[in-house]
């Protein structure tokens, strides 16, 4: 047989007429663990009371206390959060008591709860209406198309702009630029060789085809 921790919880929906700020717990160790009981219950919320009920039924060894919170939302949290909580080996077990409020206690809850459905059905239209207000998908294509086209266009232009009008890439000179002489002979170098480059590249480009030199009459298979 599965033991009680194993079994699935049972699932119950609570209307506003269901909860309450006054609690009930059972199932507490009889220690006199009160101020214990009250100090975890006071960590969600400002707690007014907390006081056992002696002529409550319960089970051999345990105790049923009463506690009443200054907020509703503070007690369903509470509830919510230490219903099946293990407190001092035992599982609490919390549940609401509205029997105890009074006219004024339910009129402040249900005034409550119609502030907080106000609230978020503005909140929903907010949301609704910043959708709304966004641009659609089309007009989101239609941009892009335009701002790709304009850089398409840009970028033909400048390149025919380079085909027509083509600048200097190339400056030779024999100034030497640096105190070391190997510093200014390498630069020599590198200046024959883009020299060389150059040149055999003018002589491809107009048509005259660069042949180079065979070392020897052998023939190529």
């Amino acid at each position: 047989m599965p033991r009680y921790r194993d079994e699935p919880p049972a699932v119950r929906v609570y209307t506003v007429c269901d909860e309450s700020k006054y609690l009930i717990v059972r199932n507490v160790p009889a220690l006199g663990c009160g101020d214990d009981l009250m100090r975890l219950f006071s960590t969600y919320g400002d707690v007014d009371e907390c006081k056992p009920m002696d002529a409550e039924d319960c089970e051999p060894f345990t105790d049923v206390y009463w506690i009443k919170f200054a907020q509703f939302s503070n007690a369903r949290f509470a509830k919510r959060k230490l219903d099946e909580f293990a407190f001092l080996g035992n599982r609490l077990q919390v549940s609401y008591a509205p029997q105890y409020e009074s006219l004024s206690d339910t009129k402040e809850k249900l005034e409550g709860r119609r502030k907080e459905v106000i609230s978020r059905i503005g909140k929903s239209k907010g949301s609704t209406h910043q959708a709304n207000s966004l641009p659609n998908s089309d007009a989101i294509e239609q941009s892009s198309l335009v701002h790709v086209s304009s850089q398409w266009g840009k970028r033909e232009f400048s390149e025919a702009s380079t085909r027509e009008n083509p600048s200097i890439n190339h400056v030779s000179s024999n100034k030497d630029y640096f105190p070391s002489p190997s510093m200014n002979e390498t630069v020599r170098l590198v200046r024959e060789k883009l020299d060389r480059i150059q040149s055999s590249g003018a002589h491809i480009e107009s048509g005259q085809a660069v042949k180079k030199p065979r070392i020897d009459n052998r023939r190529r298979i």
